[in-house]
């Protein structure tokens, strides 16, 4: 990495070495200790003539262009100081692409392409600059892609270069991801690593998108998460054991008993209920700014109610109501704690949801109230809990004893 000196008065400095460079790598220090990288395109000058004077003057035409992606400005540890010189090597080559490009458009002719990037190790600085809330989803969608590649194709277990990732590898790799994920799951992580593929495109690390076309399909009109039912949530209830964690288990109750979702669970705060009334309202992590029902008020029953609790000042109505562990941590304590209550189903937090609401359809609660209790924008998300309830129905006519006429 280049010496940090030569710094500009808009905190900037060159990381070029190569005065005939164009475009320049630079990077601009940020106040969060990061450094931003950056290059400086020149685009040629152009000369103007003063009508008053007949003096000439020159004006460069420079362009910026940030890449979104960042150096720690005083690495501390060994991983900091890899972090640093595998996106000084990605921002280089795209430096490198760059400046091809502008040879392409402005002489006729590009120079052969020294594409050696591993698409592995981008994807993880992608990762690592992420900071939105499905970062975990990200983080698997890596994972499932190098397992593909581990078992299908190991010969790019470790290094695959962009241009290796092609329809029919991305055809494959759905049909593993569809013979490996259980519910929504392989769709959800082909998404994410679309998302991925595109950002790699925007910034021609890739060139010809190998997703466009391909979709995971699955039928979101079928429940394919184990439902628990009102005997097995009595059980659940009834179960206590040594070294429970007290949190996971109110706050999972909490969701079988207003169909919440995990990430919307972790993040309530006393200040989203409203105690006179008896109402919980909070905003859908999932949905938050683009869906019309993305802010949910949930009526509380005393239960509930007593679940909750109080915070630990009336003055400290931000304070979280659950306290809870990481999501890892509280499935693990949600299988022990089923194992413990004699229940073989496969219970993740989000069977809580599909639960609460098969349950209070069979109860008599109509699609309306269901949709609206779950914060679903329209009865399409709805409808899929219709059809559990009638084969609920159906199974147990089927279970009665047979009979001859």
């Amino acid at each position: 990495m280049a010496t940090r000196k030569n710094y500009r008065a808009d905190n900037t400095y060159i990381i070029s070495t190569d005065n005939t460079d164009n475009p320049k790598l630079g990077a601009k220090v940020l106040s969060d200790g990061r450094e931003s990288l950056f290059l400086d395109h020149y685009l040629g000058f152009s000369i103007s003539i003063s009508s008053n004077t007949g003096k000439e003057y020159k004006r460069i035409n420079n362009k910026r262009e940030y890449l979104k992606l960042y150096l720690w400005q005083a690495p501390r540890t060994p991983l900091e100081r890899k972090q640093n010189k595998e996106t000084l090597e990605l921002a280089k080559k795209i430096r490198f692409e760059r400046e091809q490009e502008m040879k392409a458009g402005e002489l006729g002719y590009r120079l052969e392409k020294k594409n050696n990037i591993n698409f592995l190790d981008y994807f993880q600085n992608y990762i690592d600059n992420y900071q939105k809330k499905d970062i975990r989803v990200i983080m698997m969608a890596l994972g499932k892609f190098k397992s593909f590649l581990s078992e299908k194709h190991p010969v790019y277990a470790n290094f695959i270069k962009p241009n290796n990732l092609n329809r029919d590898l991305m055809l494959e790799f759905v049909e593993y991801l569809q013979s490996i994920c259980v519910g929504e799951g392989a769709h959800t992580i082909f998404q994410r690593f679309k998302k991925v593929i595109k950002y790699a495109e925007e910034h021609d690390v890739i060139h010809k998108n190998p997703c466009n076309g391909i979709t995971c399909k699955i039928d979101d009109q079928v429940i394919k998460k184990d439902i628990l039912s009102i005997e097995e949530i009595e059980n659940l209830l009834n179960t206590r054991y040594q070294g429970e964690n007290p949190e996971i288990r109110k706050a999972f109750i909490f969701c079988l008993y207003t169909g919440i979702r995990f990430c919307d669970v972790v993040e309530l705060r006393f200040s989203n209920v409203d105690y006179s009334n008896k109402l919980l309202s909070f905003e859908q992590n999932k949905t938050s700014g683009h869906s019309k029902a993305s802010n949910v008020v949930i009526p509380l029953n005393d239960g509930l109610i007593s679940l909750i609790g109080h915070s630990s000042s009336p003055d400290n109505t931000d304070e979280i109501i659950f306290k809870l562990p990481s999501h890892t941590m509280c499935l693990k304590a949600l299988r022990h704690w089923t194992a413990r209550a004699g229940i073989t189903k496969h219970i993740t937090w989000h069977c809580a949801r599909h639960s609460f609401a098969v349950n209070i359809l069979n109860n008599g609660a109509n699609i309306k109230t269901v949709a609206s209790l779950l914060g679903h924008s329209g009865l399409k998300h709805t409808e899929k809990y219709t059809r559990a309830v009638d084969k609920l129905k159906e199974d147990a006519i089927n279970s009665l004893p047979k009979f001859k006429f």
